[in-house]
């Protein structure tokens, strides 16, 4: 179920008068006594991808997991094109535009690159038969998967083939490739590019620039902090469930992130005059 009211719209932390794709105002979350988030607010246009990084228990998966519409927040908003949305639960989230990619790509290892491409999805024959049976066309899922792995520039020479047999880059990519395929508006990838070789993440992070220029909004949460110099226009930087910093493309050095990861470059910038 996905609930929606009129929002106005807003002007940007860099000043533009501009509807952002989404937007996430002054959420929080509560467990227990617990305060994951804390008045978090950050937004990310269309044909942008935008940095989510910060130390382990910052806040990154409890922020993905509302986006995702697995989880929801205590208080605050989350804004689509300008709506204010309320996702009941993943699939409302997806119902919206928004699909995500975890860790654990969820893919079926039996299955071939088609099955996978189509988990959920799959299209039934038009015959009198095949609707009768539920018999699967699997000439046009092979077609239609094909098509999409290409437009995105996805290597996977053989979509018969099982996802088992495809490289770690491969089955990422294709875990990717599915949810771009599959959504209109919004891609949350949570470390896409972990334990993968130097080729792979390569390979992974192009595909993700395709995305963005397909006009999707990316939301990409990493520990490689040059793989988010790499990939990302902005990156904002959580710390103990805050928004410490928003970092413009510019911005993006090796020195920012981890200083404002560990909480180094925040206590610097706050430290009196001739201080310590």
């Amino acid at each position: 179920m996905i609930t929606m009211q009129y929002a106005t719209e807003i002007v940007d932390e860099r000043g533009h008068g501009v509807t952002a794709r989404l937007a996430v105002r002054d959420v929080s979350k509560y467990f227990g006594g617990v305060h994951a988030l804390k008045g978090v607010s950050l937004e990310v246009d269309a044909g942008e991808v935008l940095g989510l990084v910060g130390d382990n228990g910052a806040g990154k998966s409890t922020l993905l997991k509302i986006l995702a519409g697995a989880s929801q927040p205590s208080e605050g908003v989350i804004q689509l094109d300008g709506e204010v949305v309320e996702f009941a639960s993943p699939r409302a989230a997806k119902e919206a535009g928004i699909s995500t990619v975890y860790q654990d790509l969820a893919l079926t290892s039996q299955g071939d690159v088609v099955s996978n491409f189509f988990l959920g999805r799959e299209i039934i024959s038009d015959s009198w038969l095949g609707r009768k049976f539920g018999w699967l066309n699997t000439k046009a899922m092979a077609q239609h998967t094909r098509k999409e792995l290409e437009r995105l520039g996805t290597r996977i020479p053989n979509v018969r083939l099982a996802t088992r047999e495809l490289s770690g880059g491969q089955r990422q990519a294709l875990a990717i490739a599915r949810a771009a395929a599959w959504t209109s508006k919004v891609l949350l990838l949570d470390e896409p590019t972990s334990a993968l070789g130097v080729r792979q993440q390569a390979e992974v992070l192009d595909l993700i620039k395709r995305v963005r220029d397909e006009g999707i909004a990316v939301i990409f949460i990493s520990h490689q902090m040059q793989d988010v110099m790499s990939v990302c226009d902005r990156a904002v930087v959580l710390r103990l469930g805050s928004v410490v910093k928003t970092l413009q493309k510019d911005e993006l050095t090796s020195e920012n992130l981890v200083g404002y990861i560990t909480g180094a470059k925040f206590e610097a910038e706050f430290a009196p005059e001739g201080g310590k």
